[in-house]
């Protein structure tokens, strides 16, 4: 059942969120993502939260993907980008929680700034293991919290106050991959050990979801 909430506080912001995110940060993370879209196969391929389609001029050529969002308000604002890719992309408006795709069915798995919203982070990260292909890939570029003073006070100081209008900063994303029950293979710090990318796998063997 679609959290709705996480969509109506994103339906919000929907209006205004190129102008809060579509400058400073899309130009300083750009070449850290383009790096890890171009890792994007020739199989099935799902990206998390589309958004208002930020992320698309980053996105290789040529590419058939799916992407879902929980706010159809941000998917309205990212028609403009998808028609102008160059490739498909077919977007849903879907909770990561409750998606309507077959088991096993992705070869890859995308995430750009995604894990810091979504609620329930690590049933979120099951859901995407359970779409994902024994031995599926999943890649992710995430801004986190911090093990290091005084980043880590801040980030744990203002995830109350942004929770309620954007996301929570102060998520160990890595650990909940890792809960979710998948292989780390490589973690790549963009920015200290607060932005960065996750190269992690599925299980070989499917397990119980």
């Amino acid at each position: 059942m679609t959290d709705h909430l996480t969509r109506d506080k994103w339906d919000r912001a929907a209006a205004t969120f190129d102008l809060m995110a579509g400058e400073g940060a899309e130009k300083r993370w750009k070449p850290a993502k383009e790096k890890l879209f171009s890792q994007m196969g020739n199989g099935n391929i799902l990206f998390m939260a589309l958004g208002t389609g930020l992320d698309i001029p980053s996105f290789p050529k040529g590419k058939n993907i799916t992407a879902i969002d929980i706010s159809p308000k941000m998917l309205q604002c990212a028609e403009p980008r998808i028609e102008d890719y160059d490739g498909a992309i077919n977007a849903f408006p879907m909770d990561v929680h409750d998606m309507d795709f077959p088991t096993h069915h992705f070869d890859q798995v995308f995430t750009s700034c995604t894990f810091c919203s979504v609620p329930d982070p690590v049933e979120g990260l099951k859901a995407i293991r359970k779409v994902l292909k024994p031995g599926g890939e999943l890649f992710m570029f995430e801004h986190t919290g911090s093990r290091f003073f005084p980043f880590n006070l801040m980030m744990n100081i203002m995830t109350p106050l942004s929770r309620k209008f954007g996301p929570e900063m102060n998520r160990r994303t890595s650990d909940n991959v890792r809960a979710a029950g998948f292989q780390i293979k490589k973690i790549e710090n963009v920015y200290l050990d607060v932005v960065k990318t996750i190269y992690a796998l599925a299980p070989q063997t499917p397990v119980d979801q």
